[in-house]
């Protein structure tokens, strides 16, 4: 916590950190008006959100899913598959997406090809990039996001299911006023945390998957952090810039638990 005070100080390493003269907000008022720090921005709040779409509703969606399985054995073959990914780190994730996805000679597009398609630039076009990092992402974690879905799903008390039955309710009826009503408090704390990641994101994922035909969502805030602190070795620009994602991140996370609690729920503080 104590390095946070190189965002607003001129950083010199000869001088360190208490010798570096001191110019306030300078460098914030720098860094807001560079043009890649509007693109990162941008960038970051697209990526974040669609992941925040689809990757945080996938999990649920899994969950319900394995709940309903009843064949033990195939429930846990599947379950096992699907956590594996969350195991894998992003370097070997970015390698199988490019031997799957290349479009020079990935196994999905020679498929495409033997059954008489062109081949798609899957990694090589700014739009298709966007779709894959997006499925990529699902990919990669979806497995290991059901797993507090279904300890959640574990605690419901099955005499509700036996008297929904009784009734007369469906399997669908079932999953829509017990289930998912039962998990809603988890549903809603994991959906306040993952608000406070709005503006944050993978620098992994984004550098293991990105190339130089593919420049237009792949400037996010974790890669200017990257770019000026470790490549151009501007410390205080980084600085400033990550403790900019943090306090945003404070903020989302505190609006959310407020509104999550104005609407009745449980929420974080």
């Amino acid at each position: 916590m104590t390095g946070l005070v190189l965002a607003f100080k001129d950083y010199k390493i000869a001088r360190g950190i208490w010798g570096s003269d001191w110019v306030g907000f300078e460098v914030f008022r720098e860094i807001f008006a560079k043009p890649d720090f509007t693109r990162a921005v941008r960038n970051t709040l697209l990526l974040n959100i669609l992941d925040l779409i689809f990757s945080f509703t996938m999990p649920i969606v899994l969950a319900l899913l394995l709940n309903e399985v009843k064949n033990v054995v195939f429930k846990r073959i599947n379950q096992t598959l699907l956590y594996l990914p969350h195991f894998l780190s992003w370097v070997i994730i970015g390698a199988i997406a490019y031997q799957l996805l290349s479009e020079g000679s990935g196994v999905i597009n020679n498929l495409i090809v033997l059954m008489g398609g062109e081949r798609i630039p899957f990694l090589q076009e700014d739009t298709n990039w966007l779709i894959s990092y997006l499925a990529i992402g699902v990919w990669a974690s979806m497995g290991w996001g059901t797993i507090i879905y279904l300890a959640a799903m574990s605690g419901i008390n099955p005499e509700l299911y036996e008297a929904a039955t009784v009734d007369g309710a469906g399997r669908w009826r079932k999953v829509w006023n017990i289930t998912l009503t039962s998990i809603r408090p988890t549903i809603v704390t994991l959906l306040i945390m993952n608000l406070g990641k709005v503006m944050e994101g993978s620098f992994e994922r984004i550098y293991v998957l990105q190339n130089k035909a593919t420049t237009e969502f792949t400037t996010t805030i974790p890669v200017l952090v990257y770019r000026w602190g470790i490549e151009s070795g501007n410390f205080s620009r980084a600085t400033a810039i990550g403790l900019f994602q943090s306090v945003i991140g404070i903020i989302l996370v505190i609006a959310a638990d407020r509104i999550a609690k104005k609407l009745g729920e449980d929420g974080l503080l």
